[in-house]
């Protein structure tokens, strides 16, 4: 059975830092390619990063780039969204992803 299960959210004041989980089951995972979305209130859901199988190739949305790091632990079957100076406008929900499936999603709320 697949499952991603993310953690890490919560509330952060601007300019503070998260870093999120997503712990991966039920797949080759060292094999996948993993990204992170996340969809704020009204908005479609966008991608926030990619990362290749290997960990040599990295995309971001030029909204974070600069300020989230995409990351994987292929022996522990998790993927990591580090990220620092958090905005106000990056809150939303943050979902893990790989191929067609999803996590539960983490909520990430900045705020004062």
């Amino acid at each position: 059975q697949v499952q991603l299960v993310e953690s890490g959210g919560g509330l952060v004041q601007p300019g503070g830092s998260l870093t999120l989980s997503c712990a991966a089951s039920g797949f080759p995972f060292s094999r996948a390619v993993m990204s992170w979305y996340r969809q704020a209130p009204g908005k479609e859901r966008e991608l926030v990063a990619r990362i290749s199988t290997s960990d040599n190739n990295r995309n971001y949305a030029d909204s974070v780039k600069g300020r989230f790091t995409i990351s994987r632990d292929n022996a522990k079957n998790t993927v990591y969204l580090q990220m620092i100076s958090l905005k106000p406008e990056d809150t939303a929900v943050y979902y893990c992803n790989t191929a067609a499936m999803w996590g539960q999603g983490t909520q990430v709320t900045v705020s004062s």
